[in-house]
């Protein structure tokens, strides 16, 4: 047979722990899985789940999949119950998709304490539901649930199993280690010896409790698997499923086995951040190939030597799984780390070593006042011009600003009002501007402030918004400038008098930026990474000029 890609986000990966997803959800996420090339994806239970029978039937209109196969998930049938007679295998039978997965038990406690029936009915009801829905026309998978466990309780039984499924026409038995406790070397024991005795085809569905759901699954292939389950991000109740990509990326890239249509594996990265952003789960910077991490180097020495060879610190590239190299600008960053960092950004700064040592010196120094450039490229990039051209960008001079926070109400009920009101004075190419702005807390009234002063010089910033704002409490301790700066947080040691450091992003609506503060306090923190941000956005979309030509007309 053909090796299988099997996802089961849809199904399996819903369970994950605060992941909800609507029909309009599930469809959106299919399109981008059939992007990335899966041969199956698992739609959900119909008829067990409104939603998903909701699902199967928009899908039949709203799906137009050039890759995958949609399978219908559900059990076998109730005992005592003729298949064909069954509510839940009717639904199956009805839900428009060619592909049907059937979960059965393949634990012999299981049998006896969960479905409370005979070892023998269990058998009767997998022989009779597999057959009724492949004379329907149906291709039949089928998942021994908890089928690691049952083996080694009773592996007579759930070899059995496994041959009843084959004999009434499944076409593929995928083996779940549904506890996820199992370790690669016992995952391929089983395998090879499933192989041996029944000669079927073998898929593997692997959970991540011992953290080796995919080494596990790459196991079972190695062992003999054609077929191998999991989730987009590895998705998936308690510790989440195989995470899919990371499987299919081994198999591709290690193994050489090509499991995704040709060129697919290059929209990985994309596609598993599309996701993300449809489920609302942030995705994993340090998630393998994809994360924003996966290629991150921050070390001078490795730096030193990715300016010789990129692959000296690197598996692959990461171009292979559309993911790119990122240099951090750091205080452990050297002058390769400067010099390259500075070539992303696109500046070459190699014929010039004494403006490398400066920018380097800079950023250490920065960083010892507790500036960290790793996640503020704009930040850096601002000092970077600075050092190159002799001045940093400017767009407007600032006269004064100022913050007000003003209780209303009193008392011990918790239910005094507070109002926060901002007055910030700048002036940009000779007029002088003054706006007041009001919000929720006193960085969202400062923030409103300047963004309506600046707006009217330069009315391009009503299109910036502040996506994400983080603060940092810290503390800098006497160290000399090799040792760094040492960071603790409020609650261990020290408290009102803490420096603090905040990180805002700012989005255009297309690109996004990060700038960094840092302060006396919260609001003076934040100040330094507004204007940097605005200022940065301008340069953008502004360039060298001082001011658009709408604001002439002032």
């Amino acid at each position: 047979m053909e090796f299988h890609v099997y996802d089961t986000t849809l199904r399996d990966g819903a369970q994950q722990e605060g992941l909800n997803l609507s029909v309009a959800d599930k469809l959106a996420i299919a399109r981008h899985l059939d992007g990335l090339g899966v041969g199956f994806i698992e739609g959900g239970w119909p008829g067990a789940n409104p939603k998903d029978t909701d699902f199967f039937k928009r899908a039949v209109s709203e799906l137009d999949l050039k890759h995958a196969r949609l399978a219908a998930f559900g059990s076998t049938r109730r005992a005592g119950v003729r298949a064909a007679d069954d509510p839940q295998v009717a639904a199956l039978r009805d839900s428009g998709a060619s592909v049907v997965t059937l979960v059965a038990k393949s634990h012999d406690r299981h049998v006896e304490l969960a479905l409370r029936t005979t070892l023998e009915e269990n058998l009767a009801m997998i022989r009779d539901t597999v057959s009724h829905l492949r004379e329907e026309g149906q291709q039949v998978f089928l998942d021994a649930e908890h089928f690691f466990d049952g083996y080694r309780a009773n592996r007579d039984y759930a070899m059995e199993v496994l041959k009843t499924a084959y004999e009434s026409g499944a076409e593929v038995v995928a083996l779940c280690d549904t506890n996820g406790g199992m370790l690669p070397p016992w995952v391929a024991d089983v395998v090879h010896d499933v192989r041996q005795t029944t000669q079927g085809a073998v898929g593997i569905h692997c959970h991540n409790d011992t953290g080796c759901a995919v080494a596990n699954t790459l196991a079972a292939v190695d062992a003999g698997a054609m077929h191998v389950q999991g989730c987009i991000n590895g998705y998936g109740e308690r510790t989440g499923n195989a995470d899919l990509v990371s499987v299919v990326a081994n198999l591709q890239l290690k193994t050489g086995r090509d499991v995704l249509p040709t060129g697919l594996l290059g929209e990985a990265t994309r596609i598993a951040h599309a996701v993300a952003e449809v489920t609302n789960v942030p995705p994993a910077g340090r998630q393998p190939y994809v994360g924003a991490s996966a290629f991150t180097h921050k070390a001078g020495l490795h730096a030193s030597a990715i300016k010789v060879d990129p692959d000296l610190y690197q598996h692959m590239d990461p171009a292979g799984v559309g993911n790119d190299m990122r240099l951090l600008v750091s205080d452990m960053a050297g002058r390769a780390s400067i010099e390259l960092k500075g070539r992303e950004l696109g500046y070459d700064l190699s014929a010039d070593r004494d403006l490398v040592t400066r920018v380097t010196e800079r950023v250490k120094a920065a960083e010892q006042r507790g500036y960290t450039f790793e996640a503020a490229d704009a930040s850096f990039e601002l000092l970077l011009i600075e050092e190159v051209e002799g001045s940093r960008p400017s767009y407007f001079d600032v006269e004064s600003w100022r913050v007000i926070s003003e209780a209303r109400g009193g008392g011990h009920d918790r239910s005094t009002a507070s109002a926060t009101e901002a007055i910030v004075k700048i002036h940009a190419d000779g007029v002088r501007h003054v706006s007041t702005g009001e919000g929720n807390g006193p960085v969202n009234a400062l923030d409103q402030a300047l963004r309506a002063a600046i707006t009217r010089a330069f009315p391009v910033v009503a299109d910036f918004d502040l996506i994400d704002f983080k603060v940092r409490i810290f503390e800098t301790t006497g160290v000399r400038p090799s040792e760094g700066v040492t960071t603790r947080s409020v609650d261990q040691g020290h408290g009102t008098d803490a420096r603090t450091r905040v990180l805002i992003e700012t989005s255009d609506g297309s690109t996004s930026w990060t700038t960094v503060g840092v302060g006396s306090n919260v609001i003076e923190a934040s100040w330094e990474a507004l204007v940097d941000g605005l200022t940065f956005g301008l340069r953008r979309h502004v360039g060298e000029t001082t001011r658009t030509e709408a604001s002439a007309a002032e």
